[in-house]
């Protein structure tokens, strides 16, 4: 039987339908980050919020904390990223059953640490004991993020063209999505055999970001969008930052999919188009970039790939 995201307890069409009927009042949600002009200044503030998901599952599992707090800060920052904007702050938000101090610190400790490789600052949180509301050694996490960007120089996708260019950074593993569809087709047992390549903490892009930014779009916007690849993948992520009138096709072949992933598409017999909408399977981030500088873009980060181009058409994503 074939495993789906949906089959697995998610369904990425209803939180697409939310966020459509909310932008009918709230117009400005729904992108990667939310901008808020700061007046009588140059910049505007950017904000994002997230969490680590059932990633944490595994974390349990094998008792294993000291990682899923650079998951909390890299799923806020990665989102920042494609906006432009430079970290600077974060926030946390710890909620348990029953403290226990030992496991917390050690948690806390990873979100330091992201905000250490994000280049932000951990300026406080909240952690709230809620007996009866977790099981026993469980906890949940969520993350709030602020960054800045000079008015004008946001990466939007407005400025996306047939030709350019999508380069793709790879990934550390799974990052922080999909991990329902994991627990799904993984047993207890082979979830502890693969904790070390599930449970590798999601690769933070700022600082190479930022310095491509500063390198490549200082004159001119050549990197014209930038998508972090989580909850929805390659169709729904990329097709965010479309413009209408412009698709984008990826070639899966550009890259090699890292086994990890192959080994949950073969043993879960997940349908192709349903994998690709569920896990990076290897790409963490996407860059478009204008043609005359995609080899360029392409050298300056440690193993990118050109995975695909954009087409002119309808708006979508097109995998091939």
């Amino acid at each position: 039987m074939a495993i789906t995201y949906k089959k697995a307890g998610v369904n990425i069409d209803a939180g697409n339908e939310l966020v459509k009927r909310l932008k009918k009042n709230l117009p400005k949600i729904g992108g990667f980050g939310g901008l808020f002009p700061v007046e009588k200044t140059k910049y505007n503030l950017v904000s994002s919020t997230d969490g680590v998901g059932t990633k944490l599952k595994i974390a349990f599992l094998v008792n294993k904390h000291d990682t899923v707090g650079i998951d909390l800060v890299a799923m806020n920052v990665n989102d920042l990223i494609c906006v432009g904007a430079k970290p600077m702050f974060f926030l946390d938000y710890f909620a348990c059953g029953k403290l226990n101090v030992g496991q917390a610190e050690n948690v806390i400790k990873g979100i330091a640490e992201g905000c250490e490789i994000s280049g932000s600052q951990l300026i406080g949180g909240e952690t709230a004991e809620m007996p009866g509301f977790y099981k026993d050694g469980e906890y949940d996490l969520a993350g709030f993020s602020v960054g800045i960007i000079e008015k004008g120089k946001e990466i939007t996708g407005k400025n996306i063209k047939p030709g350019d260019v999508i380069i793709g950074l790879p990934s550390s593993g799974p990052h922080s999505n999909g991990y329902s569809l994991i627990r799904k087709v993984f047993s207890d047992a082979e979830l502890k055999k693969h904790s070390k390549a599930l449970l590798a903490p999601t690769k933070i892009y700022v600082k190479e970001i930022l310095a491509a930014l500063k390198k490549f779009n200082s004159k001119k916007q050549n990197i014209t969008g930038i998508a972090h690849i989580t909850g929805g993948s390659f169709y729904d992520k990329i097709g965010r930052i479309l413009p209408q009138n412009a698709g984008a096709v990826i070639e899966k072949s550009a890259w090699k999919v890292p086994e990890i992933f192959k080994l949950i598409q073969k043993k879960g017999n997940v349908p192709e188009k349903d994998i690709y909408r569920t896990l990076n399977m290897g790409i963490g981030m996407v860059l478009i970039v204008k043609p005359s500088a995609a080899l360029a873009v392409k050298k300056f980060f440690k193993g990118a790939k050109a995975v695909g181009y954009i087409k002119k058409g309808e708006k979508g994503v097109e995998i091939i």
